[in-house]
């Protein structure tokens, strides 16, 4: 499993325990926001929006804060005008690594996601230096102890899943982008519970990271994720569960 893909799934557990939960919710609040300007209010012929909402939902933020949200997309009230921007670059132990933002100010982020890479040892490279090593995939986690092996097969291929990957505790199921909700879909009327289902940028390969340059990739995806203006990051590292454990 890749670095990312853990990282998902540890914050996904730690949950409204997490003190943290503000700066989830700002960073919702953003994405809602992006959706609904550029592809309107309704979340039913708006995926993006739609994906938003339902990750707004998994973290229980208030009705009130999406639709707020959804408003200053669209215009109905007044709200910051933020700009989508990916940068690609080189972690510790030279992981590839892959960062979404939105901001009001690309000054301001590309010098915090550089002090970022830098202090973690890494460089940010040049646009297409790893992109060519993820594919967009939709990517659902299901705990093995929330499902069986040959139902989930069954539902999740039918519906028109590419693969399922056996990630020891957990299984991850990929789609193409364009099936994402019809097996999501498909997995919710199975009543099967997921733990994190996303829109990823999922590695071709994954590169080993162990001891110190683990802790130091775990440290580095720590900050990315207390960066206000990164929405998401995606990487290739391979970091042992122990590692993780061990935060």
């Amino acid at each position: 499993m890749s670095g990312h893909s853990k990282w998902s799934t540890i914050k996904h557990k730690k949950g409204a325990a997490d003190k943290k939960r503000a700066k989830i919710f700002t960073k919702l609040i953003k994405e809602i926001t992006v959706a609904a300007r550029m592809g309107g209010g309704d979340p039913m012929a708006n995926p993006r929006l739609r994906h938003a909402i339902d990750s707004a939902k998994a973290q229980n933020m208030p009705k009130d804060n999406v639709d707020r949200a959804i408003k200053k997309g669209t215009g109905d009230m007044d709200g910051v005008n933020y700009e989508e921007i990916m940068y690609e670059g080189y972690g510790p132990g030279g992981v590839a690594v892959m960062v979404e933002c939105l901001t009001d100010n690309k000054n301001r982020t590309i010098a915090d996601v550089r002090y970022i890479f830098n202090k973690a040892g890494g460089n940010v490279g040049t646009d297409g230096c790893v992109s060519w090593m993820f594919d967009k995939k939709g990517v659902i986690t299901i705990s093995k102890e929330n499902t069986d092996e040959d139902i989930l097969m069954e539902v999740a291929l039918d519906a028109g899943a590419e693969d399922i990957k056996d990630e020891g505790d957990s299984f991850d199921v990929l789609t193409a982008p364009e099936e994402f909700d019809a097996v999501k879909d498909a997995i919710d009327g199975a009543q099967i519970t997921y733990e994190v289902a996303e829109i990823s940028m999922v590695p071709q390969n994954t590169t080993a990271v162990s001891g110190k340059e683990a802790e130091q990739m775990i440290r580095f995806m720590e900050a990315l994720d207390d960066c206000d203006d990164i929405q998401n990051f995606y990487t290739n590292a391979d970091i042992p569960d122990e590692a993780f454990e061990a935060m």
